[in-house]
Formats: structure tokens, C-alpha cells, sequence
């Protein structure tokens, strides 16, 4: 049996079951209550993409491991944080309080018990979590995904779980907002099962950079288009 069946088990003193990346930007008002949620076993690894605010400072003071990537844009902040992550597991999460870390032990479980080699969070939205336009844009990118691959996804949300080594052998090169789409993309090539669990979004605290803006979100999907495209040229 592992520790994710009773994670209250797990001590901060002992090795992680799993290494959580937080791409970070100016989040100093969500970083208290996402490292609060962080369950035990699960080590935060907050990489700081350019904060102006204080963030890096405030996660090292609440006991997150901090890595700086001066390099701007979603990806490069997420392969920074694999890169400097230790498990054997490491998950995805954002750091604006929209995700409740704690959803990531349904994450992690089927990973660690063999039966998924990637879990997705799909994004169940509470009331103002999810501005139309940004939920438009991930349906049709989902539903787009689903038709080239086949992998029954309802949300290409940026909480999931893999292990470490698989994830570095994939050898993802998008340095934007395409980084995990580009994720799903080279796992289901390379053989993967890839399935995903309800998480709930909560409404984010500050202002989004990508969702919250329409010039965000067509940036964001301009980004997995390519990903897409891409990947259909791979294919024929």
C-alpha cells in the first residue's frame, strides 16, 4: 500500500511522494493559501518567472523550494520546475489558488498504483471561475484534440501528474502557453495512458495573465494550434 492512501502518514521530514512545479507570476496574494493546501508528502516547487511583487520571497518564507527562470512564458517556468524536481512523481499546478493542491492525491493515486502513466485535472468551474471566452477556446481545443488522437478529454487544464523520467524523456520544447498540450501530444505518440479526474476551479485571486485576458486567451491558443498543427504534419 502507498503513503497516498493516508497521506497524513507523510512528514515533511521524509522524501516526497511527489513534486509539485508552481509556475509563479506576481501570485504573493494565493501563494498563502496554495502552500497551506500542499498535502503532506506533496514538496512545492515554486519557480519564479520574473515576480516583481515578492513572490519568490514570500514561497522561500513559507518553506517552498524556489527555482528563478528569468525565461518568460508558462512552459519555461513548468520545465524549470521538472528539471529541478526529485520524485519519482511530479505534478503540474497553477499558483493562483484557482486549483486546491489537495485535489492532486485523486491525481497522483492512479499514477502510483500503475493503472495511468498521465492524470489531467478537468476543470469543474465555480461561479466566475471560468470567463466564457476562455472555456470556448478549451472546448474546441479539446474537442480538436479528441478527434486526432482519440484520448476521450474533456479540458487540456494545466493540473496532472506524471512521473519524472517519462516526463524528461518526452523532451517538450514549447516555451509557452502550448507547453501542455505539447505534453498530451508526445505521450499519446509514445504509447501513454492518459485519462483525467474532476478537480474544482476555484476563481483565482489577482488578475489572470492568460484566461482573465481575450488577448491572453487567443495568445494561449494560438500557441496550441501550433501544437496541433504540428503534430497532424508529424503524423502524415
Amino acid at each position: 500500500m502507498n503513503n497516498l492512501s493516508n497521506p497524513s502518514r507523510i512528514t515533511r521530514d521524509q522524501a516526497p511522494l511527489v513534486d509539485v512545479v508552481l509556475p509563479c507570476l506576481n501570485e504573493v496574494g494565493a501563494l498563502p493559501f496554495v502552500l497551506a493546501a500542499m498535502p503532506p508528502g506533496f514538496r512545492p516547487i515554486v519557480v519564479d518567472n520574473g515576480s516583481t511583487d515578492g513572490s519568490g520571497e514570500l514561497a522561500e518564507h513559507l518553506g517552498a523550494t524556489v527555482v528563478r527562470e528569468s525565461r518568460r512564458g508558462f512552459g519555461a517556468a513548468a520545465q524549470a520546475g521538472l528539471e529541478a524536481a526529485e520524485a519519482d512523481l511530479v505534478a503540474f499546478c497553477d499558483c493562483d489558488g484557482s486549483m486546491n493542491p489537495g485535489q492532486l492525491i485523486a491525481l497522483a493515486a492512479p499514477v502510483l498504483g500503475n493503472l495511468a502513466d498521465l492524470v489531467l485535472g478537468a476543470r469543474q468551474p465555480q461561479r466566475g471561475s471560468w470567463p466564457v471566452h476562455a472555456r470556448i477556446a478549451n472546448l474546441i481545443l479539446a474537442s480538436r484534440l479528441r478527434r486526432m488522437t482519440g484520448v476521450p478529454l474533456s479540458d487540456l487544464g494545466p493540473m496532472r501528474v506524471a512521473r519524472r523520467q517519462m516526463l524528461l524523456n518526452l523532451e517538450l520544447v514549447d516555451r509557452r502557453s502550448g507547453y501542455p498540450l505539447e505534453m498530451v501530444l508526445k505521450a499519446h505518440h509514445a504509447g501513454w495512458r492518459i485519462t483525467e479526474r474532476p478537480i474544482a476551479y476555484l476563481p483565482r485571486t489577482g488578475q489572470s495573465k492568460v484566461t482573465g485576458t481575450l488577448r491572453g486567451t487567443l495568445s494561449a491558443a494560438v500557441d496550441m494550434s501550433a501544437q496541433l498543427q504540428l503534430a497532424r504534419r508529424l503524423r502524415s
